[in-house]
């Protein structure tokens, strides 16, 4: 069987960051708002999760596929990513760290 991997003008990226413990439930209700924003107004947003740690659940991952640049163009200057943005960054311990990936293969 051929390995599965995404469009080839798929944009792969993840984010990693960890905020600070009495910021907790606010950044937790500002992820579930953004998520539900981009939920209902973005459709080139093929997959957008976010995965809190277990271990240490100030520490969250989010993993993103945009349809191609435009649609990440579109998700960067929207004022939710902005009003996101006000909320999480100065509750984080460090910046976040954004990397692109390129699909390897998967499961379906």
């Amino acid at each position: 069987m051929a390995p599965i991997r995404g469009n080839s003008g798929e944009i792969h990226e993840l984010a990693r960051y960890e905020v600070r413990p009495e910021a907790l439930k606010q950044c937790l209700a500002a992820i579930q708002e953004f998520v539900a924003y981009v939920r209902a107004n973005e459709p080139g947003a093929l997959r957008y999760e976010v995965w809190q740690e277990s271990e240490h659940p100030t520490r969250f991952v989010h993993i993103f596929v945009w349809r191609d640049e435009e649609a990440n163009r579109l998700h960067g200057e929207s004022a939710a990513v902005k009003k996101f943005a006000g909320i999480l960054y100065p509750n984080c311990l460090a910046p976040v760290e954004f990397s692109e990936y390129r699909q390897v293969d998967a499961t379906r």
